[in-house]
């Protein structure tokens, strides 16, 4: 599989962020250090390996984008730990998605590892700022991801439905308004729980509109939070 990316030099690092760097947090999520276990699809992990994660921290944390780690972005929000992006990547390439919705933008990692994978990418995100600087990122890599600044709790529907959909923080409980753009046969997977107790859901909607649910992991995100900022 060809990864849907045009890598500036730049892009290619060099010390902490080096190929061989990256091969090793790969051969790391591929072993399965992690308590719920290993990441098996090999187009993940080959995305992994070159989606350049430095590029989407600060320059000051780029010699740690390749620990598995969460780390932070500014205005209280994070780039996701590279396992819990691959689980979620994973649990959503199994119903063979091509069009997909990310509620969450943050850094812009997470979009970027799925346009990598081919998929056509609309995500939302309610930080103005951190949107813009996603944006530059994205157009600094060659990928083409629709993007949008808006309140994720609302979705995209004038842009659905879609065959998955991807929570990158966390909500109480399931948003009604995100399954409902759900197409038949799509896969959602969203984080679901308090502060205190975060679990990874994979929902899954036959062609009658009924969803199943089945947890995936315990996970530690940011809260889903209504409203936009500037």
């Amino acid at each position: 599989m060809t990864l849907r990316m045009r890598l500036q030099p730049e892009a290619i690092g060099s010390g902490m962020t080096s190929q061989r760097v990256r091969d090793r947090l790969v051969d790391r999520l591929r072993e399965g250090h992690h308590e719920s276990g290993g990441i098996r699809d090999e187009r993940v992990l080959n995305a992994i390996r070159t989606v350049p994660r430095h590029l989407f921290v600060d320059e000051a944390l780029a010699t740690r984008a390749y620990e598995d780690t969460a780390l932070p972005i500014g205005h209280g929000q994070t780039i996701s730990q590279p396992w819990v992006v691959a689980k979620m990547t994973e649990a959503l390439l199994e119903s063979g998605p091509s069009k997909v919705l990310e509620i969450g933008t943050g850094s812009g990692y997470q979009a970027a590892v799925l346009a990598a994978l081919g998929l056509e990418v609309h995500t939302v995100e309610r930080i103005g700022e951190l949107l813009r600087t996603a944006r530059k990122r994205f157009r600094q890599l060659g990928m083409n991801v629709r993007s949008k600044h808006d309140d994720g709790r609302i979705g995209w529907p004038e842009n659905g439905p879609f065959d998955a959909i991807i929570v990158t923080a966390a909500a109480p409980a399931l948003v009604e308004a995100l399954t409902g753009q759900l197409a038949p046969g799509g896969t959602l997977i969203a984080p679901v729980g308090g502060a205190g107790s975060q679990s990874l859901l994979k929902l899954r909607k036959d062609a009658d509109g009924n969803i199943t649910q089945q947890t995936l992991a315990p996970v530690v995100f940011v809260p889903l939070l209504s409203g936009m900022v500037d």
